[in-house]
């Protein structure tokens, strides 16, 4: 795996679902080295507000899941765009999409 970092912001339900995805205790190190290089935001009230607003809006039209509520939000509140590989699972939103 090889990401070429300039400022990456991420929260703690990405940096799990990124440790949870690693196959091995190898990967899981790599994985580590390169979030330890990122920024962790904060999870606030604000975040887990909206996550409900975004929940009650999507989560039975378009099946939006309470992390990526809660990831959506973040990008929300920082004014922040999202990478992701399933930029359908966002697509509804009113976010900056950015594939790899």
């Amino acid at each position: 795996m090889r990401i070429h970092l300039k400022k990456v912001y991420i929260n703690s339900i990405v940096q799990l679902e990124f440790l949870a995805g690693s196959l091995n205790k190898r990967e899981l190190k790599k994985l580590n080295k390169i979030l330890t290089k990122c920024t962790l935001l904060e999870i606030d009230q604000e975040i887990l507000n909206l996550s409900v607003e975004l929940m009650n809006e999507y989560g039975l039209s378009h099946g939006i899941g309470v992390y990526d509520a809660i990831i959506a939000a973040t990008c929300m509140v920082y004014d922040l765009p999202l990478w992701t590989h399933n930029k359908k699972d966002f697509k509804f939103l009113d976010l900056v999409l950015v594939d790899r």
